[in-house]
């Protein structure tokens, strides 16, 4: 029971991760004003792209034990 409020929890901040990420800047590079520029990731970036590879092997991890648990 409590691995499924754990995995809720992980969807719910791995979605809130996803969203924080500012890739693509929404539908301006789909009608041709993309950008070619090559950037590192710094500073808050790099932590939240860290943060949702953390957490997606977490809800991942969480969802095996689940089905081997059931």
């Amino acid at each position: 029971m409590a691995l499924t409020y754990i995995q809720i929890g992980l969807a719910v901040l791995l979605m809130a991760a996803i969203l924080l990420q500012q890739k693509g800047a929404g539908l301006s590079s789909t009608f041709g004003g993309s950008s070619l520029e090559y950037s590192t990731k710094r500073g808050a970036e790099k932590i939240i792209f860290y943060a949702t590879i953390v957490l997606a092997v977490l809800f991942l991890a969480v969802s095996i034990v689940r089905i081997a648990l059931s």
